[in-house]
């Protein structure tokens, strides 16, 4: 496995895959990471010869006061996982390579952005697309892996890459879940234990919504108002941050449920902000 941390190394190592006829997957990450982030390194090495895993904690998707430097970072065990799993190339780059001498350039994808984590989290997404973007034009890769945990980041960036003409394909793999339920996510790792347990209920709110909806395809409002009690009730330390049930294509918020739809949460935990969702058709 190689390790890069120039921008000028991971294209010379993804050029030695390229002209060996290797296609080339690439699964952008923080790092800090979990099964979740496995699970997207296993299915680009189902379906790329060569696998590229960037690790950036890229410091324009966090807006000020948010967990920048407390993010989790593990540099060592995420490279040992990925040389485990048989990655082709790390792509480790500091922010100075990433941004050296500053930058004057941001990607922004309009109303996609502007509901669900867009309204709470400014400038969070032209953070996410710049970053993208710029990993997309440095590895040129066939293939892009994205978590559906992060289903409003995957649907802005397919937008991106069709409204740019960038010629990879994203591909959105299932969330991976705790046993009890609890997307696996970094800031899982901030929780107390009590704030833990709590932490279950976004799961069970979607599951009792799920359940709502197929029997019945009430008024979209009434299900939100059934999550809400749902995560007041069992998660009483929580604050609520959204709940909404929107279209998985365009992500406005809809009226009925007999349709195909995302249900999304929001929910601040102690010191950590937690998202889950479910697409209920």
């Amino acid at each position: 496995m190689k390790v890069a941390e120039t921008i000028e190394d991971i294209r010379r190592v993804i050029a030695e895959a390229r002209a060996d006829g290797k296609s080339v997957g690439l699964v952008p990450t923080l790092g800090g990471m979990h099964e979740g982030h496995f699970s997207l390194i296993r299915a680009a090495t189902k379906a790329c010869d060569f696998v590229a895993v960037s690790i950036f904690v890229n410091p324009t998707q966090f807006a000020p006061g948010e967990d920048l430097e407390a993010y989790p970072r593990s540099p060592e065990a995420d490279l040992a996982a990925c040389e485990r799993m048989g990655v082709g190339a790390v792509f480790i780059p500091l922010v100075e390579e990433m941004y050296g001498g500053g930058s004057l350039t941001e990607v922004r994808v309009r109303e996609l952005t502007e509901t669900l984590c867009g309204r709470a989290r400014a400038g969070h997404f032209a953070g996410v697309c710049t970053v993208v973007a710029k990993l997309f034009n440095i590895v040129q890769p066939d293939k892009a892996f994205f978590g559906a945990k992060d289903f409003q980041q995957a649907v802005i960036v397919r937008r991106m890459v069709r409204d740019l003409n960038i010629p990879v394909e994203i591909v959105v793999c299932p969330i991976v879940r705790e046993p009890d339920g609890l997307a696996m996510s970094s800031r899982n790792a901030y929780l107390a234990a009590d704030e833990r347990r709590q932490a279950t209920a976004l799961h069970g709110a979607l599951e009792s919504a799920e359940d709502l909806i197929r029997r019945g395809h009430p008024p979209a409002q009434r299900v939100i108002e059934a999550i809400r009690e749902h995560l007041v009730a069992e998660a009483p330390d929580g604050g609520v941050d959204y709940v909404q049930i929107v279209d998985p294509e365009d992500l406005r918020d809809v009226e009925t449920t007999d349709r195909k739809v995302l249900i999304a949460v929001a929910v601040r935990i102690g010191g950590a902000r937690l998202i889950d969702n479910a697409l209920v058709d």
